[in-house]
């Protein structure tokens, strides 16, 4: 055998161990191998990653007594346990899961100034969708009997001092409360000659309402929309 054909047979030999070699560890399965995936299938249409991927752990699901005390903790926190109020926002909270007290409250307080300085300036248009028919049909007769004498008011809202749910029910679907509101407002009535008749154009006023807002748990429709209105003297 010529020196040659030597060398080529070690470097024969020497290649098919090293293949052995090789696929002993490269072909050894581990149990933690990934499915192969086809990559011609769309990323969606592969189906979820398994749950252990990326090592995320999944943490587990609440029943369903744990997610009303969630919802029932924001209500707890603005109205004590076992209070009368307390059970009636509760109550209101199961007809419409959304519901949540502090949130009622910063809607109403603006809903509030938008209506005071509508009917000042006899917007009838902004009224009617902050009102219900029968408010806003009384509203609105103020505004005609206004306007018939000629009539204007001038009004600067300053601000709210206090606001607070004083009373809430569930009737049937519809859901109803009541909130106290003291705010501070400079209002002033003149007649057709400019002529102050009522209030005062410089000094600030306080003014205390108890207001009545209500919706239709049932309805797609957010919003709530005033149902009664009451002054409050103290």
């Amino acid at each position: 055998m010529s020196s040659n054909d030597f060398i080529t047979l070690f470097f024969l030999v020497a290649a098919v161990l090293i293949f052995f070699q090789l696929r002993s560890v490269l072909g050894r399965r581990t149990g933690n191998e990934k499915p192969p995936r086809d990559l011609y299938t769309p990323r969606d249409a592969a189906g979820p990653e398994p749950a252990d991927a990326g090592k995320v752990v999944t943490l587990p699901r609440r029943d369903s007594n744990g997610e009303e005390e969630d919802r029932f903790a924001a209500i707890d926190a603005f109205a004590p346990a076992g209070t009368a109020l307390n059970e009636s926002l509760r109550e209101l909270n199961k007809a419409d899961p959304s519901f949540t007290p502090k949130e009622f409250l910063n809607g109403a307080k603006m809903a509030y100034e938008m209506i005071v300085m509508a009917y000042a300036d006899g917007d009838r248009k902004s009224l009617k969708n902050l009102l219900s028919r029968e408010v806003y049909d009384g509203f609105d007769a103020a505004i005609a009997d206004r306007e018939a004498k000629g009539e204007k008011v001038r009004s600067t809202f300053v601000g709210i001092d206090k606001a607070e749910i004083t009373h809430a029910e569930v009737k049937g679907s519809e859901a109803q409360i009541t909130i106290r509101i003291i705010s501070q407002l400079i209002s002033a009535t003149y007649d057709k000659d400019d002529k102050l008749i009522e209030g005062d154009a410089e000094n600030v006023a306080e003014v205390n309402d108890l207001w009545t807002f209500a919706r239709d748990t049932r309805s797609r429709d957010p919003n709530w929309k005033l149902v009664a209105t009451e002054s409050e003297h103290e």
